[in-house]
């Protein structure tokens, strides 16, 4: 009527062995995404940049918080690299300080540790000045703006 009782030998072999099918299955490699694993997006692919890597050095000191250079000059299909010096910063093109400006780059991660870089292609329109900042930090002037050509 009742099932034999499970022995408390056999629960921890089978509570093993399924730990260890789990953790082998974890390990089996990296998948290569095809076609249809690939995230969806509405907006086109940036071209592969072309240019000139224009470097942006991000820091915090005793004077505040800043963009080295704030003011740029670019060409579209050049590179914003910013680097962080100390400090944790981001990069962010607002919309609404560029009001109808198309192709704007989303949104960085932050950068926490010295040396890493984020890098922005520049694929927005000749023309037009673009105003970026760092949104911890904006309110103390972390701003910045590049002169696409």
């Amino acid at each position: 009527m009742f099932p034999a009782p499970i022995r408390p030998a056999t629960l921890r072999f089978t509570c093993i062995g399924a730990a260890m099918v789990l953790l082998l299955a974890g390990c089996g490699g990296e998948k290569t995404p095809d076609a249809a694993d690939a995230p969806k997006s509405s907006t086109p692919a940036a071209a592969a940049p072309t240019g000139t890597v224009i470097t942006i050095e991000m820091t915090t000191d005793d004077k505040g918080s800043y963009f080295i250079p704030s003011e740029i000059e670019a060409k579209p299909g050049d590179v914003l690299k910013f680097v962080l010096v100390t400090g944790v910063h981001n990069v962010h093109f607002l919309p609404d300080s560029n009001p109808g400006a198309a192709n704007l780059p989303p949104m960085s991660t932050f950068a926490q540790l010295p040396g890493q870089a984020i890098e922005i292609p520049v694929t927005m329109a000749a023309g037009s000045t673009y105003y970026f900042q760092c949104d911890p930090h904006a309110a103390l002037g972390m701003k910045g703006h590049v002169k696409v050509q």
